[in-house]
């Protein structure tokens, strides 16, 4: 899904809806900023800082925000291709407010620290493609392991309940594989316009999470469906057969990578009912 192609597209559908013009995007996105989230109700105070995590391949940078008081259930969050920055801190802070403890991770830490799209969300796909692929199911899982034993480990951290996963794009089926790299923590996993979900090996994403217990939670790009019409059905025919409860949801208008706030298709309106159900999501399997 991460192809510049399909990029290009969706940013000319969303400049053709008058939201926002190309040079408003060079301004926010080539810059790095994003746009401002909506605040939290009743937010708790946090506590955030950058940290490293020791994996079996080398040291990991990553963010991690909690509440600055008491215990709360582990978040595991897993980034689009664009990698760990500014927005991806803002979506972290925000979840730890909304009274969750977040790891927020540099997938791509082997090659290079964050930041690794050196435009942020302008950055052309094709320049980060390499990134992406150096990863695989090893790889992914291996790192899975290894940060939520960090996670474990932090005192904020609540080892009574449940973790939670989250994946963005390429993101996506990384937190599926989380949830079988450790399928008696993880409770929970999310998948935002994630690509790569389902394919035709027995090691495919999908068929990984339906062997974990989690609930689960699959928010479909609208174009993502249009190209792939029938994997929404492929989702929901194997977890119901495997009896785990999963919301799958095709975000009418949404284009692919419409979450993060500095992306080039945010869709504010889309995005925080897509929150809600996150929310609603960790507020079951996490409690």
């Amino acid at each position: 899904m991460c192809d510049q192609d399909h990029f290009d597209e969706d940013k000319k559908e969303f400049e053709a809806s008058g939201l926002v013009t190309r040079r408003q995007f060079g301004v926010l996105l080539g810059a790095g900023v994003a746009m401002m989230l909506p605040k939290v109700v009743n937010a708790v105070a946090v506590t955030e800082s950058e940290v490293t995590i020791m994996t079996p391949d080398g040291t990991a940078d990553a963010y991690f925000v909690h509440p600055a008081t008491g215990t709360a259930p582990g978040v595991l969050v897993w980034p689009d291709i664009f990698g760990l920055r500014p927005s991806f801190r803002q979506m972290g802070k925000r979840l730890a407010e909304s009274g969750y403890s977040v790891l927020v991770v540099n997938p791509f830490y082997r090659v290079k620290k964050a930041p690794t799209a050196d435009q942020g969300s302008a950055t052309p796909v094709p320049s980060l493609m390499p990134l992406a692929q150096a990863l695989n199911e090893t790889t992914q899982m291996t790192d899975a392991k290894a940060f939520i034993a960090w996670l474990d480990r932090q005192a904020s951290v609540a080892k009574n309940k449940k973790v939670g996963t989250q994946g963005y794009c390429m993101g996506g089926p990384i937190a599926f594989r989380t949830a079988a790299a450790v399928p008696g923590r993880v409770g929970a996993v999310a998948s935002f316009h994630g690509g790569g979900l389902v394919n035709d090996m027995p090691n495919s994403p999908h068929l990984l999470a339906a062997k974990t217990k989690a609930q689960l939670l699959i928010a479909i790009a609208a174009n993502d469906d249009m190209r792939s019409p029938n994997e929404k059905n492929v989702l929901k025919e194997t977890f119901e057969k495997a009896k785990l409860p999963a919301e799958i949801e095709v975000y009418t208008g949404a284009a692919h990578g419409w979450c993060p706030p500095d992306s080039q298709v945010y869709n504010e309106l889309q995005a925080e009912k897509a929150w809600a159900r996150l929310l609603a999501l960790y507020g079951k399997a996490l409690a």
